[in-house]
């Protein structure tokens, strides 16, 4: 990865508590924008509240690493809540499908529960539910982690599937094959 200027970029994720207010997601990521960060992913967790009430965003971009303090920086003079600013050092990522009642079972609720209890952070979603929302429904989730943690994440996605009805469709990892 490079700048535009031909230096090294890192990757970086910043986790936010954000008021449940038009324009505030907007306004939390204008100082990545401004001081040169590069979008990743967003995760706004809309349907979860933080235990002072506001709304748990994660946010991953890219910059070079002498710009990252003065977004993190920017963000705080904006009075955006940081509760956590720090390099992204997943190295490996996993995609898995869920099927079932998804939705019905609150999306949300299921995403904040893989990222808080493992060493994960949800890099893409897809959602299908052909037959409308209350109805089956399917999920890829693309996850990020660490491959010491590969395991830990897998285990708890399938037991957070197993507590929701849902159907857990795992990767196939190395040394697994089909007989």
């Amino acid at each position: 990865m490079s700048d535009h200027g031909g230096g090294p970029v890192q990757a970086y994720t910043v986790r936010l508590e954000l008021s449940d207010e038009p324009g505030e997601l907007l306004r939390a990521l204008e100082p990545i924008a401004d001081y040169g960060g590069n979008l990743l992913s967003v995760f706004h967790e809309r349907g979860s509240l933080t235990p002072r009430g506001n709304i748990p965003v994660e946010v991953d971009f890219e910059c070079h690493p002498n710009r990252f303090e003065t977004i993190v920086s920017a963000l705080r003079t904006a009075s955006i809540n940081v509760i956590r600013a720090g390099a992204e050092r997943y190295d490996e990522e996993v995609t898995v499908i869920l099927t079932g009642h998804i939705i019905d079972t609150n999306v949300s609720d299921t995403l904040s529960r893989i990222t808080a209890e493992s060493n994960a952070s949800v890099v893409d979603i897809s959602l299908s539910a052909p037959a409308g929302t209350s109805d089956v429904s399917s999920a890829r989730l693309r996850l990020a982690t660490d491959s010491a943690d590969t395991s830990d994440v897998l285990e708890t996605v399938e037991t957070v599937a197993d507590d929701k009805d849902l159907r857990f469709i795992a990767p196939l990892t190395d040394g697994e094959g089909v007989a």
